[in-house]
Formats: structure tokens, C-alpha cells, sequence
């Protein structure tokens, strides 16, 4: 007898999932997001009207994790498209007053430390930096990129060669979750 390892992740009436080989196409109210997965020819993916399921035949452990990575990733997507997502980071300073802008598709952090060059932070994708004040506001449909554009601002601002007791500046995540 054959065993089937399987994750199913429903789909929200207001949300669309097109599955074209090995991408995946999720439209909703907040916008589309399209992801590409190399998936092991064990792996399928099949999409019903409430469901996507994600299956494997095999019993193998990378292919069980590969089958819930796939799964997660979708419905993170479709959580994305409906609700999206929201990173807040907190500017704290104990000495030299840190100036944070946001212009076209980067973060300048000037002044951080008293340094004369100014700190930069990449965002990635089509993520939305606020500045307001001393908070900054990172906000997506796309959890990777959202996540990734507040990790990259958090490591702008990492002191190296200090003791970190004593030099406690930075821009540090405060909270993580939905609009």
C-alpha cells in the first residue's frame, strides 16, 4: 500500500491561484504575487476550487519538507493578497541624533554614530518604507521581501568591533505580523 503525504491550503473566495508548471499566480485584493519552485519530480501540486494541495507518493524526508516548504510558501502568498504584511522597526540612539530617509529604492541612514558617510539599506521588491520619526513602518503583499527589506535596514546599522553593552544604536525590528 501505497502512503501519500499531503498539505492542502485553502483558497479564499476573493483570491485567484493559476498553477502553470512550476509557477504559481495568486491575484487578490491587495494585488498578484508569482512564484517559481523547483520541484523534485516527486512533488505534485494540483489546485481544486477551495484547495491547493501539495503531494508526494514518496516517504523520504527532504520530499516530506519539501512538500510542506511548498505548502507554506502558498499560503503565505494567499495571506499576502488578502491582508499583507507589516514589519515595524524602532530607531534608537543614545548620543548623535539618526537622520532615516527613504529614497527611490533604498533607506539612508545618515549620521548613525556621528559617521560622516552616510548607512544604506536596499528594499527590495515592491515594498513600502515609512519614516515617521523615530519609527519606520515596512509594508508588502510579498513576506520575503517585506522581511528581507527590514533585515537589510536592521544590518545597516549593526556595529561591529564595539562593545555592544556600551554601543546599544541601531534600528532594531520591533513587531512582525498583518496590515
Amino acid at each position: 500500500m501505497i502512503k501519500i503525504f499531503e498539505k492542502k491550503v485553502k483558497i479564499p473566495s476573493e483570491v485567484k491561484v493559476s498553477i502553470e508548471g512550476n509557477k504559481v499566480k495568486v491575484v487578490g485584493p491587495k494585488g498578484e504575487l508569482e512564484k517559481s519552485f523547483k520541484i523534485p519530480k516527486d512533488v505534485k501540486v494540483e489546485l481544486s476550487e477551495e484547495f491547493v494541495k501539495v503531494f508526494s507518493e514518496n516517504e523520504r524526508r527532504k520530499i516530506k519538507a519539501m512538500v510542506g516548504t511548498i505548502a507554506a510558501h502558498i499560503r503565505n502568498m494567499i495571506e499576502g493578497v488578502v491582508k499583507g504584511y507589516t514589519y515595524k522597526l524602532k530607531v534608537v540612539y543614545s548620543h548623535f541624533p539618526v537622520t532615516v530617509k527613504v529614497e527611490n529604492d533604498k533607506v539612508v541612514i545618515q549620521n548613525f554614530l556621528g559617521e560622516r558617510t552616510p548607512r544604506i539599506a536596499k528594499i527590495v521588491g515592491n515594498t513600502k518604507v515609512e519614516v515617521k520619526g523615530q519609527e519606520i513602518i515596512v509594508s508588502g503583499i510579498d513576506i520575503d521581501a517585506v522581511g528581507q527589506t527590514a533585515g537589510n535596514i536592521e544590518q545597516a546599522t549593526r556595529i561591529t568591533g564595539k562593545d555592544r553593552r556600551v554601543f546599544q544604536d541601531g534600528i532594531f525590528i520591533v513587531s512582525k505580523g498583518e496590515e
